[in-house]
């Protein structure tokens, strides 16, 4: 059994064959989803999917390169549908310094509304950092984020940060990078951090694991991710499966 706390499958390239993928995960052992909606577009069909698929839930939010298109009536809808009975996060929200359609000050503005809003709602978060670390966790400190708590999505940094973001109530997923070869970090924090702390995601369509990496993700490929984290720890993959889906099931507040 596993969960894969991180698809886009609202995204246009699965526009065309999006009940198959689904339909080749739960062949892969892949039971629960999380669909997450970052604008206009993608949060309805997010929404959309998560209702007509049993296991497949939700997560609301607004991507930080596209920071500068929100206005407070995005964040009263985000509020709105915090408490539709299938969504279970906000997110993603962070901060994302490799674009610059958004500046940075717009950014930060966009992603302190969201903690707040997450606060006010009682959800926890999912965060995308891209080369802003060190805002971004200064911001969660800041921001009292661990009231609420979060994942640190499709995680890439440090174990130092790692271990940080432990204690401050985050989860570390990890997802298709773990497995690349040329990777070091991604397998140092696979390594170091328990098992209790971590989650397993796509981030599908993009960052397809080895040895599909190049090619259109989806989340059958989780199992991918999970194998490399069990050959890192010597555990089994039945015990990776196990735990992360636990810790994923718990996080979201999802009852089976």
């Amino acid at each position: 059994m596993l969960f894969d706390t991180h698809v886009h499958l609202n995204a246009r390239q699965f526009e065309e064959d999006r009940e198959e993928v689904i339909q080749r995960a739960k062949e892969e052992g892949v039971e629960y989803m999380v669909v997450v909606g970052f604008d206009r577009e993608t949060i309805p069909l997010a929404i959309e999917i998560a209702e007509s698929h049993h296991n497949i839930y939700a997560a609301v939010g607004w991507h930080p390169v596209d920071a500068i298109d929100m206005e407070e009536t995005d964040l009263d809808w985000i509020e709105e549908l915090s408490s539709h009975s299938k969504v279970v996060a906000l997110g993603e929200m962070g901060l994302d310094y490799h674009w610059d359609k958004s500046p940075a000050d717009v950014q930060k503005e966009v992603f302190r509304k969201q903690i707040q809003l997450a606060k006010k709602v009682n959800m926890p978060i999912i965060i995308h950092n891209r080369e802003a670390t060190q805002d971004i966790v200064d911001i969660l400190k800041e921001e009292k984020a661990e009231e609420v708590g979060g994942i640190m999505h499709c995680y890439s940094g440090s174990v130092e940060i790692a271990e940080a973001c432990v204690k401050m109530n985050f989860m570390i997923s990890l997802g298709g990078p773990v497995t690349f070869k040329n990777a070091k970090r991604p397998k140092e924090v696979a390594e170091a951090i328990d098992l209790d702390h971590l989650l397993v995601e796509t981030d599908c369509p993009f960052l397809a694991p080895h040895p599909n990496r190049g090619k259109r993700n989806e989340p059958a490929y989780v199992k991918l991710v999970a194998e490399q984290i069990a050959e890192l720890k010597g555990v089994s993959l039945e015990e990776v499966s196990e735990k992360t889906t636990r810790n994923a099931l718990k996080f979201f507040n999802i009852k089976e």
